[in-house]
């Protein structure tokens, strides 16, 4: 199955870890929005959309990636690290496949190390993730989502 996945991965580079454990599992193509590139996704047979958290909500150039650029009906599924609170995860991108009619196939999220504002006066929270045990539990997603769709 030929994956995209959007993202936006900075700071500690929690997500982009996350991606690359999933990655491992099969082809998929990782495609960072703040490159500001124009991209086509209707090759894709599925497409993922990853942030961390930023302000307790998806990163804002990942949200306005998949409002420009999400296929009509394409299946998606939704990944995100985040530091002390999931916030409102990924409700933003699932709005927008809502909208445009994607069957969602699921989301994954765990801890990742955040030294954000506040956090870096106590040395940063969520100390030594995404560990062992969250990059095997993302590949399971990712080699679950493969198994959803055997035909593609």
């Amino acid at each position: 199955m030929k994956t995209a996945v959007c993202y936006y991965s900075r700071h500690h580079e929690n997500t982009r870890k996350v991606l690359e454990a999933m990655r491992a599992e099969g082809e998929i193509d990782l495609i960072d929005v703040a490159a500001h590139q124009t991209v086509c996704l209707e090759e894709y047979d599925c497409i993922g959309f990853a942030s961390g958290i930023y302000g307790f909500e998806f990163q804002k150039d990942v949200v306005a990636f998949a409002q420009q650029y999400l296929p009509a009906k394409k299946p998606v599924f939704f990944v995100y690290t985040y530091g002390g609170a999931r916030g409102t995860g990924a409700k933003a991108v699932q709005e927008i496949a809502a909208a445009k009619n994607c069957p969602v196939l699921g989301e994954f999220s765990c801890k990742g190390y955040d030294t954000f504002g506040p956090f870096k006066l106590v040395g940063g929270i969520a100390k030594g993730h995404p560990n062992a045990q969250d990059l095997e539990n993302a590949r399971r997603f990712y080699r679950e989502i493969l198994e959803q769709n055997p035909h593609k």
